[in-house]
């Protein structure tokens, strides 16, 4: 049977994060650890529940794995926090598109539209029967690019970060990041930053010193998308688009 110290030690080495034991002695008495199943088996189950969990309660508070708790301090001109350190995403925000440009994106996924070059073309309706629509010529199916939420992804990005302590602090990125985007990045999923620079209180994101690890917590995410075209009409005053 498998020992906590070796699926911590597991896990520490293949993603870089300290488990808290608490929450690994909670994972191994759900019976797991006692059916034969193999180390690194184990281990993986463990990374994947991690990732769909709050680090506040699954991760080490250890010093040396969180953000200084002044880090948002912004008579700070720029400092490089050393190690790794978790961080999981509670906001995301696309501030490279128009708050109405992304308002008029998720009322055309909606409408069931979508964009291609210039041309807005139908795809298929929530309430449509895809088999009619497959033999409708009409259709032109659904068009690269577009999403669910209703936002193309070209960034860059303003994140809010919180580490294992419950410290928040703000990441913008300012290198396009593979994976950082509203629609392929979940609230609730985990960053690993390494040695980063924070300058004035906001983490510099780049591939260099932070790493999507993944993971999405349900509870977390689902209400963030369905609230989400509110929130951006009311930055704009309520008023609905034309």
């Amino acid at each position: 049977m498998a020992s906590p110290d070796q699926i911590a030690a597991q896990i520490l080495s293949t993603k870089s994060l300290s488990v808290s034991p608490n929450w690994l002695n909670t994972f191994l008495s759900s019976g797991l650890a006692q059916r034969n199943v193999p180390l690194s088996a184990l281990a993986k189950t463990a990374i994947f529940r991690l990732l769909a969990s709050d680090i506040k309660e699954s991760l080490s508070k250890h010093r040396s794995c969180v953000l200084p708790v002044d880090v948002y301090d912004p008579m700070v001109q720029e400092r490089c926090l050393q190690g790794s350190i978790p961080v999981q995403v509670l906001d995301i925000e696309d501030i490279g598109t128009s708050l109405w440009s992304q308002i008029e994106a998720i009322e055309r996924v909606e409408r069931g539209e979508a964009i291609r070059g210039r041309e807005i073309v139908r795809t298929i309706a929530v309430d449509e029967d895809p088999e009619a629509a497959e033999s409708n010529p009409t259709n032109n199916g659904p068009v690269a690019g577009a999403n669910a939420s209703g936002s193309s992804g070209s960034g860059p990005h303003r994140l809010i970060l919180q580490d294992a302590g419950g410290t928040v602090v703000t990441g913008v990125e300012i290198q396009r990041m593979d994976g950082v985007s509203v629609e392929k990045l979940a609230i609730g999923a985990k960053l690993l930053l390494r040695n980063p620079t924070v300058a004035r209180g906001m983490v510099l994101l780049t591939p260099g010193c932070a790493t999507v690890l993944g993971g999405k917590i349900e509870t977390w995410d689902t209400p963030w998308r369905q609230g989400r075209k509110a929130r951006l009409l009311e930055k704009t005053g309520g008023l609905e688009a034309e």
